[in-house]
């Protein structure tokens, strides 16, 4: 069995890392957990993959700087995607959220409401998975409710 909690220096990560496709709503499309010590653009192959033969209009994607390097160009040959890599500047200091990449955080601001989700509380990567998307339920379910409320 392999180990689904490790280090990633580079991030100063322990545990796991959630990688994550949303559209521009903020609405999930795809997640993927893995342990900290696989690596950004790994992942994001797989997850790719997932979310682009289940959904078949997606044409653009927009990506953090870590998605960088040889996957811009993975993703538009083998999928026919373009993924655009949202670039901090380097005169910006401390935490900054970047256009587009404010989505990303408004989810995982929504997911750490969760209170399971909140601690790395799951033993293998498939249930957190799987607690991610019953938290995502809950989120779209209380938007639904409320906006028939505001219409009556």
């Amino acid at each position: 069995m392999p180990l689904s909690r490790c280090r990633d220096n580079g991030k100063q990560i322990n545990g796991r890392k959630r990688h994550v496709v949303v559209d521009t709503l903020g609405l999930l499309l795809g997640v993927m957990v893995t342990s900290a010590d696989v690596g950004d653009r790994a992942a994001a192959q797989v997850l790719l993959h997932q979310v682009a033969d289940a959904h078949c209009r997606l044409a653009l994607v927009w990506a953090d700087g870590g998605y960088t390097g040889s996957l811009v160009e993975y993703c538009l040959v083998t999928f026919a995607l373009v993924l655009a890599i949202v670039k901090r500047s380097d005169d910006m200091r401390g935490f900054v959220v970047l256009p587009k990449r404010w989505i990303v955080e408004r989810l995982f601001a929504h997911l750490m409401r969760t209170r399971r989700l909140a601690r790395d509380f799951e033993r293998r990567t498939a249930s957190a998975e799987a607690m991610i998307y019953w938290s995502m339920i809950l989120l779209m379910t209380r938007r639904l409710a409320r906006s028939r409320s505001a219409r009556a």
